[in-house]
């Protein structure tokens, strides 16, 4: 059987190509349960991928795409049939496991979960790995001890897919959120997700003090380097931040100054390779809390086509929310 998939290459020079292609069934990796994909998503790190930086492809040819969602079509586990709706987050697909960004997929059942009502399928990548990291990142936040009446909770690289999604989770909660981007003609946009205060990230983004003005008893961290150090080091006394991002860097320039005199903690949130029962915790609450009518608000739908030119405009910058890619189209 043939379907359509977006092929990553690499030549000689080690130069990542990114076509769309034709595949046959037969070229699928080894794996116990074979999903037809109905739906994928383009994540930060699926632009990464396909534009060949930071070595996030370690083996070719690969497709990329670290969601999918869709339908069991041959399984060999007990846990799924066929007719399953399942979905599929992280593990290493779309880096050293053929992923989500084509018609057809074939994984191991431990890396699949059922798709939680009410959600469809559509709904359930309009999340993807980015609203279900931010829900792992509010759930380390409320587990540390945040509760809405201890202050403003801090956003950072906002209009991302993780940022906007923690945005919506955190003022449905009762959370005063305050939005960190370097769009501010999106101010109106990130206000209507429900944050209260827009923070301009040129405050955030250059070499921090190693402590600042107490401003939030919180904070979910997409960008990481300079601006994380400067939310830890202006975090209240007793705060937390949830890290789950590199946007700015993987380096982490800071001073343990926060962390010895007032108490603050830094909160690692690895979405990859989360255990089974934290990942069912999140994709039910994300489906407990979150409506499908906020999430076509926040959500771009294209073609498997269009993906790799969408994955250039993401890492210029130019997209907002989350993009699900519909592998029909």
């Amino acid at each position: 059987m043939d379907f359509q998939a977006v092929v990553l290459t690499q030549d000689d020079a080690r130069v990542t190509q990114a076509r769309l292609q034709t595949v046959s069934t037969d070229q699928l990796p080894d794996g116990d349960v074979q999903v037809a994909v109905s739906h994928s998503t383009l994540n930060y790190k699926d632009g990464l991928a396909m534009l060949g930086r930071n070595g996030v492809v370690r083996a070719f040819p690969m497709v990329p795409g670290i969601d999918l969602a869709g339908t069991v079509v041959e399984s060999r586990s007990d846990r799924f049939k066929p007719g399953d709706a399942v979905l599929l987050n992280g593990w290493g697909v779309g880096e050293v496991h053929w992923g989500g960004l084509a018609q057809q997929a074939r994984v191991k059942a431990d890396w699949l979960q059922a798709i939680p009502s009410p959600f469809s399928a559509l709904d359930a990548m309009s999340l993807g790995t980015a609203g279900y990291t931010a829900m792992l990142s509010v759930m380390a936040l409320q587990d540390w001890g945040l509760q809405p009446g201890d202050g403003p909770v801090l956003v950072t690289g906002a209009n991302g897919g993780v940022g906007t999604v923690a945005i919506s989770l955190l003022h449905g909660l009762g959370f005063e959120v305050h939005a960190s981007t370097g769009r501010p003609q999106e101010a109106d946009y990130l206000k209507a997700l429900g944050a209260s205060q827009i923070v301009d990230r040129s405050e955030l983004n250059a070499p921090a003090k190693p402590l600042q003005k107490e401003r939030w008893a919180g904070a979910v961290d997409c960008v990481g380097s300079h601006t994380l150090a400067n939310v830890c080091g202006s975090l209240k006394y007793g705060g937390a931040v949830a890290a789950c991002g590199l946007a700015q860097g993987l380096d982490l320039p800071a001073s343990v100054a926060p962390f010895i005199l007032r108490g603050v903690a830094l909160l690692g949130i690895d979405s990859v390779y989360a255990p089974r029962a934290k990942r069912e915790r999140a994709w039910e609450r994300l489906a407990r809390e979150l409506k499908p009518a906020q999430l076509a608000g926040n959500t771009r739908v294209i073609g498997l086509g269009e993906a790799i030119d969408t994955a250039h405009a993401l890492m210029a910058g130019q997209v907002r929310g989350r993009v699900v890619v519909d592998t029909a189209r």
